[in-house]
């Protein structure tokens, strides 16, 4: 069973993901609809960035997946023999 400390961890991570969900969505979806001198603009970072930061984030979890996957594969590799 998880303690109250892992589920309350758990709850942050899921507000946060959806937090993030709801800034991109409004980000990507309902800005380029709005006037570009209206006031919420300033409460978000310039178009261009929303392609780039998903390519950074992917890029960085292709990094981390595929050191974990050697990390692995390296520990797991057993000696050869010595006839």
């Amino acid at each position: 069973m998880a303690t109250g400390a892992d589920q309350a961890v758990g709850f942050g991570l899921v507000g946060f993901s959806l937090l993030l969900f709801a800034y991109y969505t409004i980000w990507v979806i309902v800005l380029p609809f709005v006037d570009g001198d209206h006031v919420i603009h300033s409460y978000f970072l310039p178009r261009e960035y929303s392609v780039i930061l998903p390519g950074v984030a992917a890029l960085i979890l292709l990094l981390f997946v595929g050191t974990f996957i050697g990390v692995v594969t390296w520990k797991n590799r057993k000696p050869k023999k010595v006839d």
